[in-house]
């Protein structure tokens, strides 16, 4: 016998949802919670003026490609909407900048180090990818939505 992770009602294992609740049961329900919650960001695109969305997709987008973030800046610098996806681009940037670095350091540490820091390095490069990923089809949808993890971060006002 199973409890379900929402309401805490005992379900058999074989079970696909909760009778009580109807929440998914088991590891394929545990991931969907994790993807929801992981996706599930501060929406701010209402703040923003449509036809400013429309004009400055393009230039929101470039933000999320390494140093390109600064096409925005200088490109279209009253966007509001292009600078919301800047500073998200910068901050993703540093992220990668920062954890790049530390995993390097940490790859001087001889054996140990090397297969630490070639983890980090690589778990790092993935999740920077995923979030590069999360911006890029949140600029081209028109939405202004926080990143995960890093998103609450503002360097531009």
């Amino acid at each position: 016998m199973a409890f379900c992770n929402k309401c805490g009602q005992q379900i058999d294992d074989n079970v696909q949802t909760c009778p009580n609740c109807g929440a998914p049961n088991g590891v394929a329900g545990n991931a969907q919670n994790f993807v929801n919650n992981f996706t599930n960001t501060a929406d701010f695109t209402a703040q923003f003026d449509p036809q400013d969305i429309q004009n400055n997709k393009v230039m929101a987008l470039l933000a999320y490609l390494g140093f390109l973030f600064l096409i925005p800046l200088l490109a279209a610098p009253n966007s509001k909407f292009a600078r919301f996806h800047a500073n998200q681009g910068i901050v993703l940037f540093i992220f990668g900048a920062i954890a790049g670095a530390v995993s390097g350091v940490i790859c001087f540490i001889p054996v140990a180090g090397w297969i630490i820091g070639g983890i980090l390095s690589s778990a790092v490069g993935i999740l920077d990818l995923v979030l590069m990923i999360l911006g890029i089809v949140n600029a081209v949808n028109g939405q202004a939505k926080q990143l995960p993890l890093i998103g609450g971060i503002t360097l531009l006002k």
